[in-house]
């Protein structure tokens, strides 16, 4: 069962962050703020416009960012498959490198939000998943 929590929750850690251009190409890409806790490989739920999705935290020499969120956990981890819905957020809202926008901590580590500065979102922020169960599941997807 998932939580509903507004943007502006006092539970809900929000850090101006930027839309950056995916290495050579156009592609917008989420620049993670240095005050955010992830690391490279992480991979984080992130509620783009009232949907959950699946993003890969990447590095590079500039810092932490998030190249696109996808459908799934497989998705994320292998880009290129799949629909980058990142990509559809930021043609939707018309935001492009260096627009800035909110990222919104709902569960640190786990779950983010991104929204439009200004602009309140009511978030479902669902529950972590059983960490025995996971590592089984990360278990099996390792060994295709």
């Amino acid at each position: 069962m998932s939580e509903r929590v507004p943007s502006d929750h006092a539970s809900v850690t929000s850090y101006r962050a930027t839309v950056a251009r995916s290495g050579g190409t156009r592609r917008p890409c989420l620049r993670v703020p240095d005050e955010v806790s992830l690391s490279d490989g992480d991979i984080v739920r992130l509620s783009l416009d009232g949907e959950l999705y699946h993003a890969r935290v990447d590095a590079d020499s500039s810092g932490r960012l998030i190249r696109g969120a996808y459908d799934n956990k497989r998705l994320a981890r292998t880009p290129g498959e799949g629909t980058n819905r990142l990509v559809e957020w930021c043609e939707k809202t018309g935001r492009g490198p260096g627009s800035a926008v909110e990222l919104d901590v709902l569960d640190a580590g786990f779950c983010y939000g991104l929204r439009e500065p200004g602009k309140r979102t009511v978030y479902s922020v669902p529950q972590r998943p059983n960490e025995s169960l996971s590592n089984i599941a990360e278990k099996f997807t390792r060994d295709e």
